[in-house]
């Protein structure tokens, strides 16, 4: 049955007005067709409408699309997923020398080369900044010995723009657009703020609606998270991962299973070829998110069922929202349910709590775990770049079992206001400690792996 379009463009102002969302656009591709819906304003400043061609920052979706050019120039035979990342990028070194011989492409596109990946510099707007940005990773640390688990790892992702430099002999944002935009047709797809000033573009907000203190992150960042791009072209890229030969002749080989996720509550269990990876009601679902100054993305594909969401957001309750959404509409086209986040325990399991308290950090942010009456506070302080442009979080943990704790906002500390919580719709975020053979304790919190240091 073809879907009710006004239906879903009534949820979707309706979800947004509940959860303080300026801004939306939602696209999915059902049934052989494209439907989109956008509600809200791109900018609580101006007022002006968004609209389902508006351009909204994906963020982190990004990494899809460079992992694409990377299987991309694989398939030319440019390269192979177990080169090492030096044979590529002569005198690329991070911290451990060990290390900087040992990574290859594909410890770089699965999150497991170890390296300390949140280095948010500023290397200039010049075609040399990705180039810059790889020289200054030479002091970055190993969080864990390469390939031995998974952190998130958006420096990876800047490095594996840089290969995609090298091999095509054009910058990143060039090579981007020759190997996938014009292929695929995307008309409203852009890295540059200069191009994407030509649409009418989403601008960031904060928890109380004001606009965000910049709009984007520096060009150095941008194969790890940098395009923007309306619903609808996400929906027509995801595609093309449904098809062989649309883009890659073997689409499915990126959702292969490469790695485990120590923290199998945020989206998915496993990881493949940039793709997060889990079941839903025995359904296979690639995804991946994106958040940036006050942005936030979702891309959902489900292969089996040839379906592709994606919701982009500029501010607010955005994982309660898109959460909500996904839930209600993948229920209403395929009777599929969306597995609940993690759940409060009835009684909270016995655990002895001082022996994870301390200070855990890593290139980006430090976390503070101290007791309180009944489990731990959390607190998430950003840390170089992004200390100016995120705010420090405090999160109530709750023992679920010994080493998995379900986080909920402290009262002001947080982004989720109470009738969200109390709903089952409500975004839950959950905190995995694990101690590795080493005797290392790792927190895992927000895909990454963040080492007790005090």
């Amino acid at each position: 049955m073809k879907p009710d379009i006004d239906h879903w463009a009534n949820r979707l102002a309706v979800l947004a007005a509940r959860l303080r969302v300026p801004g939306a656009s939602l696209a999915f591709w059902y049934d052989g067709a494209l439907h989109e819906a956008a509600t809200g304003v791109l900018n609580t400043s101006t007022g002006a409408p968004v609209r389902t061609d508006s351009l909204f920052q994906i963020g982190s979706v990004t990494k899809v699309w460079t992992a694409t050019q990377l299987m991309l120039l694989a398939e030319q035979g440019l390269l192979h997923l177990d080169t090492p990342v030096a044979d590529l990028l002569p005198g690329f070194r991070v911290g451990d020398e060990r290390a900087g011989r040992t990574i290859t492409v594909r410890h770089l596109l699965t999150h497991t080369s170890g390296i300390d990946g949140d280095l948010f510099l500023d290397t200039g707007r010049g075609d040399d900044c990705l180039a810059r940005y790889v020289d200054a990773c030479a002091g970055l640390e190993q969080t864990f010995p390469v390939g031995d688990s998974h952190s998130y790892c958006n420096s990876g992702f800047v490095i594996a723009g840089r290969i995609v430099e090298r091999l095509t002999g054009k910058v990143w944002d060039q090579a981007l657009r020759e190997q996938i935009c014009r292929p695929l047709g995307l008309t409203h797809t852009a890295t540059l703020p200069e191009d994407v000033l030509r649409f009418g573009a989403a601008m960031g907000h904060e928890d109380d609606g004001t606009p965000a203190p910049a709009w984007g992150l520096p060009r150095s960042v941008g194969p790890a998270g940098l395009i923007c791009a309306r619903a609808a072209d996400v929906v027509a890229f995801a595609r093309a991962h449904l098809t062989p030969g649309a883009l890659l002749a073997d689409p499915a080989a990126m959702l292969v299973a490469q790695a485990d996720l120590p923290n199998p509550y945020e989206g998915g269990s496993q990881w493949g070829i940039g793709w997060a990876l889990d079941t839903w009601d025995g359904h296979r679902v690639a995804s991946h998110g994106g958040d940036t100054i006050g942005q936030h993305a979702m891309l959902w594909m489900l292969p089996d069922l040839g379906t592709v969401v994606t919701l982009l957001v500029n501010g607010g309750h955005a994982a309660a929202f898109q959460q909500r959404l996904i839930g209600e509409l993948l229920g209403s086209l395929h009777g599929l349910r969306v597995p609940p986040p993690l759940s409060a325990p009835v009684r909270p399991a016995e655990v002895d709590t001082g022996l994870l308290t301390g200070v855990y950090e890593r290139a980006g942010s430090r976390i503070r775990v101290t007791r309180r009456e009944g489990g731990l506070r959390m607190r998430t302080e950003p840390t170089g770049i992004l200390a100016g442009l995120a705010r420090p979080r405090e999160l109530d943990l709750t023992a679920v079992d010994r080493r998995t704790f379900l986080a909920r906002a402290t009262a002001g500390g947080g982004d989720t206001p109470q009738d969200v919580e109390a709903d089952d719709g409500a975004a839950r975020d959950a905190v995995v400690f694990e101690d590795r053979p080493d005797g290392t304790r790792y927190l895992h919190y927000g895909g990454r792996a963040t080492p007790k240091r005090a």
